[in-house]
């Protein structure tokens, strides 16, 4: 064990164990606000630069505040599978308008657009429409019961993009 850090003005030093836990030399520094910061440690709550109050007890632990950020980080996703939000297998199996615009406003900033339906679409949306098509015959490929079945959600989205 070597010392490790000093209290200011107590000429007592904390002892540094090989596992990072902190033991103080002296018995009488065992409620110091250092020895409290010390166990706080040893119970995996974080530990502020803040004056520790001894009084107060401490009931998450880091563990908590780490699941709490990771629920609020999950704000984006899928919306709910309502009819209102997706279409049927057969009336095409996409996402509807408003699905799309629940989507957004779960996911700032996504460029999700609904299908290319239009007969003449600009070239823009044209392109659109080639590179799902393209990508939706690999997936024909890749599933060929899917393929073979008219009524797959597969083919039916195929049939609404006009492929």
């Amino acid at each position: 064990m070597k010392y490790g850090c000093q209290k200011k003005g107590t000429g007592k030093a904390v002892l540094k164990a090989a596992t990072g836990v902190m033991a103080l030399a002296s018995p009488m520094l065992q409620n110091s606000p250092l020895a409290i910061q010390a166990k706080l440690m040893q119970q995996s709550v974080p530990v502020t630069k803040q004056r520790v109050n001894p009084n107060i007890q401490v009931t998450e632990t880091r563990e908590d505040k780490i699941k709490k950020k990771s629920a609020k980080m999950k704000k984006g996703g899928m919306p709910p599978r309502k009819s209102k939000y997706f279409r049927k297998t057969e009336s095409g199996a996409g996402m509807t308008q408003e699905g799309v615009m629940a989507y957004r406003r779960k996911n700032p900033g996504s460029k999700l657009k609904t299908a290319v339906t239009e007969s003449n679409p600009g070239p823009k949306r044209a392109a659109r429409r080639k590179s799902f098509c393209a990508r939706s015959a690999g997936q024909m490929k890749m599933f060929p019961n899917a393929a073979k079945d008219p009524n797959s959600r597969l083919r039916q989205a195929r049939r609404r993009w006009k492929c």
